[in-house]
């Protein structure tokens, strides 16, 4: 869709409204909506928001520590600009466009660099340096439940039930019974210009996955927020909740957002040689090198919150150790498509919860410094990779991660002091959030007996 499109879309009465639209921290939706003919008018070139939103938490809290923005600095204003690239209708909702946001520094008119779209950018820009262009798919996987946000909220989020009674990994007696919502995500998204290739029954109760064309980065991060987005609305509209933290109860499962990346030049893809053992050009070497040393550095963009780190367990599908492998879905990175010109690399440490724009970009940021440091991939681990007692462990807290994350050179070269530190405090935020609570666990395990 475009500003024509729109316009005549606006004279027949179709769409009246426009969500003009920025992606926060989290990875959600923030914005305004505006009627049609405001847009139209002007706001298609610029809108504003407070600066608070790229300095918040999941409870849209105001956190001190941050350089960018405080109470003391007053909470000034951003540009929010659209990229009409990202105009599309929003079908699942009436007469409804939307579009997607950069964010530009109100004062010098720079991009914010810890925008996440801006952060995405840049390390799409410095791979179009070397004359590549990443492609990349993300897997979305969540639970549906019986019940709604709002009565699960009202609830006390207790005697949550999934939508279905077993593991409906493939099952397709079970997921025609979740069409009802299923079916409208699949069907919308595609109208709303997502590439959605197929839905799936997931490996536990309830448990879905939405898998979604590759395409170029940033477009893939765009693709994933409004799939997200539209998942939660329509399973509401729908009387059922989509939730994708990734690990809702101690003995289900997680939910994972596998990231599948290779680089291409022009249609070529870089990562194919069909000579070469695994059909594994250099230039992939190197790259998943990269990904493998520089693991633990991104951790916290992979695994965001205290509960992302639930998620690691043996047995689970979810990786615990940094290895790469073929077609091995115990690794934390399995090689994909092997003789094939499709051949590419899939991040498994991923949670359902990432923002995808930091996710992808964290990625990428890697695999250029595997190839500018000419790093030698080791050769792939076979076998169950969680009893190996050799390998790296991916980083299990949290407070790990975050540790990481702050001394990390690499990442502070690719992406800015500033960026780091900004993401490093969002970290630190969160977890003294968890730190300062009571749970429940401690008052059943201790209230009589400690």
């Amino acid at each position: 869709m475009n500003l024509d499109d729109l316009q005549a879309k606006a004279e027949t009465g179709e769409i009246d409204t426009v969500l003009v639209c920025m992606v926060d921290m989290q990875g959600r939706l923030m914005g305004k909506r505006f009627h049609v003919s405001n847009f139209l008018e002007s706001s298609w070139k610029e809108t504003h928001c407070c600066n608070y939103l790229l300095a918040t938490d999941l409870e849209m809290a105001t956190p001190d520590g941050y350089k960018s923005t405080s109470w003391e600095a007053g909470y000034g204003d951003y540009v929010m600009k659209p990229d009409l690239e990202t105009l599309r209708p929003m079908p699942w909702l009436d007469g409804t466009a939307m579009v997607l946001c950069d964010i530009i520094d109100h004062h010098t008119h720079d991009p914010v660099p810890h925008s996440p779209r801006q952060m995405l950018k840049k390390q799409v820009a410095r791979l179009s340096e070397m004359g590549l262009t990443p492609m990349m798919a993300t897997e979305l996987e969540f639970f549906l439940f019986e019940h709604s946000f709002d009565d699960i909220r009202k609830g006390g989020f207790r005697n949550m039930v999934p939508i279905s009674g077993y593991n409906e990994d493939y099952n397709i007696l079970q997921t025609t019974r979740e069409e009802h919502v299923m079916r409208p995500i699949r069907n919308h998204l595609v109208t709303a210009g997502v590439p959605v290739e197929n839905s799936k029954g997931e490996a536990e109760t309830g448990q879905e996955e939405l898998n979604i064309r590759y395409a170029d980065a940033l477009a893939c991060a765009d693709n994933h927020t409004v799939a997200k987005h539209a998942v939660k609305e329509i399973a509401q509209m729908q009387g059922h909740a989509a939730t994708f933290l990734p690990k809702w109860r101690a003995d289900k499962v997680g939910s994972a957002a596998h990231v599948h990346q290779s680089l291409f030049k022009g249609d070529t893809n870089v990562f194919h040689d069909g000579d070469a053992a695994l059909t594994m050009s250099e230039t992939m070497k190197a790259y998943v090198a990269g990904l493998i040393k520089y693991a633990p550095d991104m951790t916290v963009f992979l695994a965001p919150y205290v509960n992302s780190y639930k998620r690691f367990l043996p047995g689970t599908f979810a990786p615990t150790k940094i290895a790469w492998s073929v077609d091995n879905r115990t690794a934390g990175y399995r090689l994909v498509g092997d003789g094939t010109k499709g051949v590419r690399i899939e991040c498994r440490i991923p949670g359902s919860d990432i923002n995808p724009y930091l996710a992808c970009a964290a990625q990428l940021a890697a695999g250029i410094a595997g190839m500018e440091e000419g790093l030698s991939l080791e050769d792939p681990v076979s076998g169950d990779v969680y009893n190996m007692t050799d390998i790296p462990e991916i980083p299990n807290t949290l407070r790990a991660a975050t540790e990481a994350l702050r001394s990390s050179s690499m990442l502070r070269k690719a992406m800015g002091d500033d960026v780091i530190d900004h993401y490093t405090r969002a970290a630190e935020v969160e977890q003294e959030a968890f730190d300062a609570v009571v749970t429940d666990w401690e008052l059943q395990r201790g209230f009589e007996r400690a």
